[in-house]
């Protein structure tokens, strides 16, 4: 897939989340008698982008990624829950459920002898296996501190500070976590 589309189709979705909570954030939305606050109202839109995303993404490979169907399905879930309790606090919650998922998928793999990573990415990047574990064990706890950092950001900042991280601190906060790792992916690469 052209590198392009699938980041579109990966940061889609929280663009959708991230416009249509600045659209309503002015005053709550009245439904049927009820009202709606714009986390809501942004993640009632969120969940059918997350899934055209996955549609789409499937339409495209026939394929779909493992991560980006365990996001969908915990969105799904988180997602709904907000929207039918109309309660922000499912999907404040949601990133932390994933990232702890990630990190406890991870160290199982790790505590069996196993690096899941290379089950998830090894055609793509060529490892020993000493890297896949010093590799795995990385992830797994950067994992757990994008846990813990968005439990301390949704319970102690305002929820448009929440949402300005969630849509533009997690990919520049991966991005530096991979490439404080490419020095380790150099010394651990096959042939390299």
């Amino acid at each position: 897939m052209n590198p392009f589309v699938k980041l579109a189709l990966e940061i889609g979705p929280l663009v959708v989340f991230f416009g249509a909570f600045q659209l309503f954030k002015g005053a709550p939305v009245e439904v049927g008698g009820v009202s709606y606050d714009a986390v809501v109202v942004a993640t009632a839109l969120f969940v059918p982008a997350i899934l055209a995303s996955l549609a789409a993404s499937w339409a495209m490979t026939r394929s779909l990624p493992k991560m980006a169907v365990l996001t969908a399905v915990v969105v799904v879930i988180f997602g709904g829950l907000t929207i039918a309790l109309n309660d922000e606090t499912f999907i404040k919650m949601k990133p932390t459920i994933v990232n702890g998922l990630f990190a406890l998928a991870l160290g199982v793999g790790l505590l069996q002898g196993r690096s899941y990573l290379k089950y998830l990415m090894g055609e793509a990047l060529p490892l020993n296996d000493a890297g896949w574990m010093i590799f795995t064990k990385r992830w797994a706890l950067f994992f757990v501190f994008l846990a813990v950092l968005n439990e301390a950001i949704w319970r102690t900042q305002s929820t448009d500070f929440w949402v300005a991280f969630k849509t533009f601190g997690n990919l520049p906060l991966t991005l530096a976590f991979m490439a404080s790792q490419w020095p380790m992916l150099k010394r651990h690469g096959l042939g390299g």
